[in-house]
């Protein structure tokens, strides 16, 4: 309803064909309305500036989400109130569209990058000589995904990341899999990666205590990603570029050693294998894909990179690792022997800088190291950050977690609650995080396997969907293929660790499973209290009732391109086994009220609600040209008595 309080009611006639096509009033009559439909259709006109107006009868409010009967009453009482208009630019997020190249491969750039510390130390053990291999094989198959993910982001460019994907192609259920998975990833990355920064900043400064120190932290990443992601972009521009040029000159230092040195590397490429080459390399290449957990970060806040960049994210990000990684592997096997990597597999680049540059620059490089680490902390704040966000707004989790604070415009409960949970975790464990650091790997490969399946899913069921980029059909299958060859071997090299990550994985999926079954969670509660006590009903039985019609009244928006019978079909099957609402907006934009293809669609919505009985449909017609909305209760009434 749209009103007018200036303009007098005028009934006019409408067209033959059934009680919801009657007229209001017959010419001449001066009674009562007899129906709600007919209520429905009083001639009114808002002005351009208007909202929705609330309808009063008898000074109650019409509840007309819930389809109330007014009563009898002479549309001359009916009194219109016009809302404030919307401002505007509230309607456009401050973040959105806010990071360019730089930013944005930053932010994920510092997770990416910091794999490297632990990751050439562990491919060495595993593969020994061959471990640079091994490092380039990985930057191989993340050139296959980097067309994925590039395929993925840009045919449907909203935060998710692997949950966005498979919530367009698959069911809300899988989708929130994928979800659960990189949560968890998230969590295991912010505990880890804190840890280990604190651990290497008390190598450095021993009054430093880690436990606290990590919380700490933690706290202070939380805070700065309250602030918003444009200051955590600077932040994290200025780690990246610490970073890089610290390594760039790592390389450089090892180099020039390695070539006074050549004894230390012959010697390596000497030394016996602990397995045959092919196993050595497959050993090396399945830990080495831990190198470039981080990659599938960019594309959990792909809303608030500039138009354009998200493809040049993921280029950059894989250039970086390509080169990187293997020269890196290359010069640390040119200044320690294979037993010294082994045996300094966490600190492998402070010692190869101590080794080569001296006391001063092994304290750079650590100090270096502590700095990126606190880098991937702030990585994992920001992607958890935008995927959270997308899980509230789809419902999956509270929508409480959606609020924003009047300072920042920034959704400040959600790094607040991922901090606590953090905190939590790391309680928990006691400080001692190797248990994660497992799951953060298994996780990571789960992640990348569905955002796989995704896409080609993606490709099968939605290829007229417009996208910049696409990756072949061989591209996917190789791309596939690698990660669960990585997630097998992973598994089979270490089993005890599939315990830690299903345990894991359990607690958070549990969060999950209550939000989607929540109505089936309160029926029960509600079948309970109406056993026990009658004080107990009173209390509780009304607020139960009321809990579960305001998660059933909300509504779900689905915009159609034209009146075809099967797609309206398909959405209001998807409503139905994937929402808990039995509510759907069917919005059609048209530019001529004379569009035939209004009447199509309500007459097909006709059939839906024929076929759908628990399904309750809205038919919702903006015109393009002028910001006006007409929402139709009945969509099924004859369309040219409606004023639009």
């Amino acid at each position: 309803f749209v009103g007018d309080a200036r303009r007098p009611y005028a009934p006019r006639p409408a067209p033959p064909g059934g009680l919801e096509a009657a007229p209001l009033l017959r010419p001449g009559q001066s009674g009562q309305a007899t129906s709600f439909t007919q209520i429905e259709h009083v001639d009114t006109q808002a002005p351009a500036n208007a909202q929705p107006a609330l309808i009063y009868i008898d000074g109650r409010a019409v509840d007309m989400q819930r389809y109330e009967f007014p009563g009898f009453v002479d549309p001359s009482r009916l009194r219109f109130e016009t809302l404030e208009p919307v401002d505007k630019s509230t309607l456009h997020h401050p973040s959105r569209g806010c990071l360019n190249e730089i930013y944005a491969t930053a932010i994920c750039g510092n997770d990416l990058t910091s794999s490297v510390l632990y990751t050439i130390g562990v491919t060495a053990t595993m593969s020994g000589q061959l471990a640079p291999i091994c490092l380039f094989l990985v930057g191989l198959v993340l050139y296959l995904f980097k067309s994925v993910y590039g395929e993925a982001g840009t045919a449907i460019p909203l935060n998710g990341g692997a949950y966005n994907l498979l919530l367009n192609t698959t069911s809300k259920s899988i989708a929130s899999l994928a979800a659960c998975l990189t949560i968890l990833s998230y969590i295991a990355t912010a505990v880890v990666s804190a840890t280990e920064c604190v651990t290497y900043a008390s190598n450095l400064c021993p009054w430093i205590d880690v436990y606290w120190g990590t919380i700490i932290l933690l706290f202070i990443f939380c805070v700065l990603s309250i602030l918003g992601i444009t200051e955590s972009a600077v932040v994290a521009v200025g780690i990246f570029i610490v970073h890089m040029g610290s390594m760039v000159f790592l390389i450089f230092v090892a180099g020039v050693y390695t070539l006074q040195n050549p004894s230390i590397f012959a010697e390596n490429l000497r030394s016996p294998l602990k397995y045959d080459w092919p196993l050595s390399i497959l050993f090396g290449f399945c830990v080495a894909m831990l190198g470039v957990t981080g990659f599938e970060t960019s594309a959990n806040y792909i809303e608030e990179q500039q138009k354009g960049v998200f493809p040049k994210t993921l280029f950059n990000s894989w250039l970086v690792v390509f080169i990187l990684n293997p020269i890196l592997s290359v010069v640390c096997m040119g200044v320690l022997s294979l037993p010294t990597l082994e045996a300094h597999h966490r600190d492998v680049l402070a010692k190869t800088a101590y080794d080569a540059g001296g006391k001063y620059f092994g304290l750079w490089i650590s100090a270096d190291a502590a700095l990126v680490l606190a880098g991937s902390v702030l990585t994992a704040f920001v992607g958890v950050t935008g995927l959270v966000r997308r899980l509230a707004l789809d419902r999956l989790l509270p929508q409480v977690l959606l609020a924003e604070n009047r300072f920042r415009r920034t959704n400040h409960l959600i790094p607040i609650t991922f901090f606590i949970l953090c905190v939590i975790l790391f309680m928990a464990l006691g400080g001692r995080v190797r248990s994660l650091a497992s799951v953060y790997t298994l996780s990571f490969l789960g992640v990348m396997t569905l955002f796989a399946l995704g896409n080609m899913i993606l490709k099968y069921k939605r290829g007229r969907i417009r996208r910049s980029i696409r990756a072949t059909w061989p591209t996917c299958f190789a791309a596939l293929a690698a990660v669960l060859v990585a997630l097998v071997g992973n598994v089979v090299m270490a089993p005890g660790n599939l315990i830690y990550f299903l345990v894991y994985f359990a607690l958070v999926a549990g969060v999950t499973l209550i939000m989607f079954e929540r109505i089936r969670i309160l029926k029960y509660f509600l079948y309970f209290v109406s056993q026990g006590p009658q004080h107990l009903q009173d209390r509780f039985a009304g607020v139960t009732q009321m809990a579960m019609d305001k998660i059933r009244s909300q509504k779900v928006v689905f915009f159609a391109k034209n009146d075809n019978l099967e797609v309206l079909n398909k959405a209001v099957s998807y409503v139905q086994q994937n929402e808990l609402t039995k509510w759907l907006k069917v919005c059609y934009v048209y530019r001529d009220l004379n569009d035939p293809m209004i009447r199509a669609i309500a007459e097909n919505l006709r059939v839906i609600d024929r076929c759908f009985p628990k399904v309750t449909t809205l038919l919702v017609n903006p015109q393009r040209p002028v910001p006006r909305v007409t929402l139709c209760k009945d969509p099924f009434a004859a369309l040219e008595n409606v004023e639009h």
